[in-house]
């Protein structure tokens, strides 16, 4: 009966680092429910001698019932029982469920069919690891069922797990391992408590049967403890150790290793990683940031943006010569030329797409790099970024509003590929973007609409904790929530756009980042995605509807062409100027020092903007030295923290009344009163002894030993005589029939501590502060109470497997 229980109890152990997958917690608990049914059928499974073949079986059919009960009961004959009608609602919700996991960022909604996944696959973990561990008895091999499990979320979170999460999983493995330990020895007959046995049981020493007996258990508990501490404290390869605590990479600079798989998947995990770390650096020309994109969406189908395959030419690689010209930009258009010098992080892994602002005009990097010519995206199939230096020459255009006003139409082309929307786009999103935006505006004044829309008028608010942008999730970000991230901004914008008839797209990469000594950093924090709109003559322009500052993407900012008009003074002519921004006289308290943002500067009026400074090595290794002093000066802490206890119990006066007639009940308070303070101060003076290394022997009177302590160590008068007073209240207390009165034993106690300790060295007094062996014994002795806990767990016996060992 063990050993099935031990398989559900690592199943659930394990199943609980799943937790980060979700926003809620309904998935745990029908995961728990999962778990008991397959525990159960395999414990009357066990009970009854069933043959281990028919097991899996008899436990999937169970699987099968729980499934219709809690996801389709209304279906099922009498709630349980399957039928045709139950079973192809519950293939829709499978198929409605990896739907909404393609849909959904991580932490994904308690979805029916997202929890029905994820208990149909704990429960398959669980009659794996029964399989494996109680039918075929390879408990080590149940290990790789409950690995793939774990995987889950180390594939699917940025962030690293969390250690309680392993140690609960470490320790739930541990329990499945012991336990099938026991069970291999319940076989040659009894178990036997050894440590509580009569010594007549262990024919072996006391000392080795403890030492036998316990280290299994004691290497398994060590194992996981070093796990969990050691990569705190030894520098590793990885930016992060595997729990996210430790003194980070060997270079010091720390952070996370960064790889993109899916543009907009991986947005929110870079956004919420705990660390903001370097992605690359840059210097412009002008000493202004720049917006550096990897990619460009031109895909909606209703669920998500993708983009439409690359093509490179290999006639267009970057070292053949320049780039190919921007789509839709007029040589006759206003434009400024940018050198921008950028480094790539040696952190960054599987970067095959480069950062790069728009649009590049020429790129200087080593290795096959190929532009595609509709998006300028530049990418390779055989090289990596990491690491590398390039230099990018832009182009960018300087229209003004007057101009984008008089815009042509865009081709046909540019149309037919940009204006595409799903027929099945609700009719809600279509009336937004209707009633947000003037129907006599033109393109231009109704993207500078759509864009106030999200930033100023429309009350969006900035947060992480959203459910992705397609679907309803669209609908749900620009109807009811209105609160979501970059991605949701991004989206919403580019489809309402497309619904007013103005060309659109989704750039993804990064914000500007942050000044600091001299150049641009670039931090995972600065991940960012926006719209891009197209004016025939100036081609794609960048807009922002994503909030800045404090309660937004602090690096977001908004293009001068795009900000609205106002009228100043009593002038009837409008002028393009920022409506709300903030100056270094609007924003007080800030030091003059503070570093600035050239952009914010030359397109809002100046702004502040806070630096992220990277903790130094040294200080994390300081923070690590200082975590593990105060982990060690816990049992003295405990130590000092009994002794106040003690002195306050034999610090009282006690005094001993004669009780007249009929008050017996003042006699036993007082004597109870003496007795508490008469032992506290034998329980410290034993604890002293301990302390500083001496023995009392077992055979010795409270009187032998005080005579022994004044001649072996040579106390003085007065010591000697604190000593006698100390022992001769144990005895009374421990042999006469009324105890006399005691008084206060503070001084004596003190006076006694104190010749005990003068005739010791120095390092055996700061021991008995610092590291106390007194305490030290109770904390093992602790640890081997907890131990033989699990001993006598594990001598349980259920039923006839009970009367029949008996």
């Amino acid at each position: 009966m063990r050993l099935p229980i031990a398989a559900g109890a690592a199943t659930g152990a394990v199943a609980l680092s799943l937790y980060p997958l979700f926003q809620e917690g309904t998935w745990f608990w029908a995961s728990l429910g999962i778990i008991l049914v397959v525990t159960g059928v395999g414990m009357l499974a066990s009970r009854y001698t069933v043959p281990n073949g028919l097991v899996p079986a008899a436990q999937l059919v169970a699987v099968w019932i729980y499934l219709t009960a809690v996801f389709t009961g209304d279906a099922a004959w009498a709630g349980v029982v399957p039928t045709k009608e139950s079973l192809i609602e519950l293939a829709g919700l499978v198929l409605t469920g990896f739907a909404d996991i393609q849909r959904f960022a991580v932490p994904v909604p308690d979805n029916a069919g997202i929890v029905l996944l994820t208990c149909a696959g704990v429960g398959l973990i669980a009659i794996l690891v029964d399989l494996f561990a109680v039918r075929l008895r390879r408990s080590a091999l149940a290990g790789l069922p409950l690995l793939s499990l774990f995987v889950v979320p180390a594939s699917f979170m940025d962030d690293p797990l969390s250690w309680p999460t392993v140690v609960v999983a470490a320790l739930g493995f541990l329990g499945l391992l012991a336990a099938d330990g026991q069970e291999r020895v319940t076989h040659w007959g009894r178990a036997v408590l050894v440590r509580r046995a009569p010594s007549f049981v262990a024919p072996r020493p006391a000392a080795e049967t403890t030492t036998l007996r316990l280290s299994g258990k004691r290497v398994g508990f060590t194992a996981i403890i070093l796990a969990i501490l050691l990569p705190s404290l030894v520098p590793t390869l990885e930016p992060d150790p595997l729990f996210g605590f430790g003194v980070g990479s060997g270079n010091g600079r720390g952070g996370n290793s960064i790889s993109i798989p899916n543009p907009m998947v991986n947005l929110r995990g870079e956004l919420s990683l705990p660390a903001n770390s370097t992605v690359l650096t840059y210097n412009t020309s002008d000493g202004a940031p720049r917006y550096l994109r990897l990619y460009s969406l031109d895909i909606f189908d209703g669920e998500q943006w993708t983009m439409s395959p690359t093509q490179g030419r290999p006639e267009d690689r970057t070292f053949e010569g320049p780039m190919p010209p921007a789509p839709g930009q007029s040589p006759s258009m206003p434009a400024a030329s940018v050198t921008t010098d950028v480094s790539v992080s040696d952190e960054v892994e599987n970067m095959k797409f480069l950062p790069l602002p728009y649009p590049a005009s020429q790129v200087r990097i080593e290795g096959d790099w190929r532009p595609d010519r509709d998006t300028l995206m530049v990418f390779s199939t055989r090289d990596d970024a990491r690491g590398l230096t390039y230099r990018v020459t832009s182009t960018e255009p300087k229209p003004t509003a007057d101009l984008l006003k008089t815009v042509g139409n865009a081709p046909q082309p540019i149309n037919e590929r940009y204006l595409r929307l799903p027929e099945n786009l609700p009719p809600e999103i279509r009336q937004l973007a209707e009633d947000q935006t003037d129907a006599n505006a033109t393109p231009y004044e109704k993207a500078i609409q759509l864009q106030e829309f999200f930033t100023t008028t429309g009350g969006f608010t900035y947060n992480l904790a959203t459910q992705g942008h397609g679907g309803t999730a669209l609908t749900d970000f620009l109807i009811r929530s209105r609160a979501g991230y970059c991605e949701q901004f991004a989206a919403s914008m580019a489809v309402l756009a497309r619904v007013l008839g103005i060309p659109s797209r989704v750039a993804v990469g990064y914000t500007g980042g942050v000044n600091y000594s001299g150049q641009w950093n670039v931090g995972t924090r600065d991940s960012h995605a926006w719209p891009e709109l197209y004016f025939e003559g100036a081609g794609w322009l960048r807009f922002e509807p994503t909030p800045n500052g404090p309660t937004g993407q602090g690096s977001a900012t908004r293009p001068i062409y795009s900000q609205p008009e106002v009228t100043t003074g009593g002038d009837d002519e409008p002028t393009t100027s920022p409506s709300s921004a903030p100056t270094s006289s609007d924003t007080p308290g800030q030091a003059a020092d503070t570093p600035r943002n050239p952009m914010l500067d030359r397109e809002l009026g100046g702004a502040f903007l806070p630096v992220e400074e990277e903790m130094p090595l040294a200080v994390k290794i300081g923070i690590g030295v200082a975590a593990l002093l105060l982990i060690a000066l816990v049992p003295g802490m405990i130590r000092w923290q009994l002794r106040l206890r003690r002195r306050r119990a034999y610090s009282r006066d006690t005094v001993q009344v004669e009780a007249a007639q009929g008050s017996a009940p003042i006699v036993a308070v007082r004597s109870n009163l003496g007795q508490a303070t008469v032992t506290a101060a034998w329980a410290e003076l034993d604890d002293a002894l301990c302390d500083y290394g001496m023995t009392r022997r077992p055979s010795e009177s409270p009187r032998a030993l005080a005579r022994r302590l004044s001649e072996q160590y040579e106390f003085d008068a007065e010591a000697t005589a604190s000593m006698a007073k100390i022992a001769e209240a144990v005895e009374r207390m421990l042999f006469a029939r009324t105890p006399a009165p005691t008084g206060s034993l503070r001084e004596d106690v003190r006076r006694v501590r104190r010749a005990l300790a003068a005739t010791v060295s120095r390092g055996r007094r700061i021991r008995a502060v610092l590291l106390p062996p007194s305490t030290l014994l109770r904390m093992r002795a602790m640890g081997g109470r907890v131990l033989d806990g699990f001993d006598r767990l594990e001598n349980i016996r259920l039923g006839r497997a009970a009367r029949r060992n008996a």
